[in-house]
């Protein structure tokens, strides 16, 4: 599976989650059961990353959204720069990727501007915490 589409399904997965519908164990399951938005093993690590990670990712998010707090926005946005600061962190991609597949999965699934502000956000956390990484996109970290 493609690590975008990959990526995707983590999305839809935590987004379901954001719900309290079901465990993410069990949203797991049942998508590789139905194969409907099926959680790859990529897509699981991202996913457990960010439960096991989600409050410090909020705390790197919340200073970043200049004028907005993290409980008020579109719940597509806070989800996708969880997975995207998480991935930042924990992941093996540079974050030239990880910010550019956020703004991919946000121009899918959430309103026409809304790239914009996920791209700006992400960029000021990537130049704060990852200035290592600014102007190489071959970085990558595993942690």
């Amino acid at each position: 599976m493609k690590r975008r589409i990959s990526r995707e399904n983590a999305f839809i997965a935590a987004f379901e989650e954001s719900f309290d519908a079901s465990s993410m164990s069990e949203i797991i399951h049942y998508s590789r059961e139905t194969q409907e938005y099926a959680v790859d093993e990529f897509g699981e690590t991202m996913l457990r990353n960010l439960l096991a990670h989600r409050e410090e990712a909020d705390k790197i998010i919340e200073p970043n959204l200049k004028d907005w707090k993290l409980n008020r926005l579109p719940r597509v946005c806070r989800i996708v720069l969880e997975l995207a600061v998480t991935e930042m962190m924990y992941g093996e991609e540079g974050t030239s990727i990880v910010i550019n597949e956020a703004v991919e999965i946000t121009k899918k699934f959430a309103s026409d501007e809304d790239y914009q502000f996920v791209n700006g956000v992400l960029g000021a956390i990537a130049r704060a915490h990852f200035p290592e990484e600014q102007g190489d996109s071959t970085c990558t970290r595993s942690e």
